[in-house]
């Protein structure tokens, strides 16, 4: 065997590093496209219903593998007219969710939210007054922009008056990705841990 023989064995086909990287390109799709169908999805915010939290056009990042809605969270939904909605869960199944007190605030339970630090800094908790029950699994839902948000107060004549079923919930949004300006993950504010902490 010749020395020239003995370099061309040793030479990588080209062929083959071809196919090896189309294989692992390949793995990274569909890898990718397992994680949006199974865990992660992308919304974009249609409307200023959750203003100053998430604005018109913001892309989030859903959780779907979210586990049980809590109160706080801000969740995509099938809405009331069948459409992907995105709002704030404000009470869950069992809650009694009330507006307002004598200082106009939201009451969990009997437990006034400082809602500050997500309510646009324009409106207030709710102009319309109201006092429900949330029956067992469903969610009382509210967006932020409360003068510009069509929410659980807008949907009574609704099966659950307003609140929507815990099934129909599709993740929990954990981020906003774009516009990078605005890219920051979303937690859920301590007013409503408050309310966790008196039900233990």
């Amino acid at each position: 065997m010749t020395a020239g023989s003995e370099n061309e064995q040793k030479k990588p086909s080209r062929r083959g590093g071809a196919r090896e990287s189309l294989f692992l390109l390949g793995c990274g799709v569909v890898a990718a496209v397992l994680l949006q169908a199974f865990t992660f999805r992308v919304f974009w915010i249609p409307s200023e219903s959750m203003e100053n939290t998430l604005h018109v056009d913001d892309g989030v990042v859903v959780n779907k593998l979210h586990g049980a809605a809590e109160r706080g969270d801000v969740v995509v939904f099938k809405g009331w007219d069948g459409t992907d909605t995105i709002k704030r869960v404000i009470a869950i199944g069992g809650d009694t969710v009330k507006c307002c007190d004598a200082q106009r605030r939201i009451t969990v339970n009997g437990i006034p939210l400082d809602e500050t630090d997500h309510l646009h800094p324009d409106d207030f908790p709710s102009k319309d007054e109201f006092e429900k029950v949330v029956p067992e699994g469903r969610l009382w839902v509210m967006g932020d922009h409360r003068s510009a948000s069509q929410d659980s107060r807008d949907h009574e004549e609704h099966g659950g008056e307003g609140t929507i079923a815990e099934d129909d919930v599709t993740g929990r949004a954990v981020a906003i990705f774009w516009p990078l300006s605005r890219a920051a993950v979303l937690s859920t504010q301590d007013t409503f841990a408050r309310v966790f902490a008196e039900d233990r």
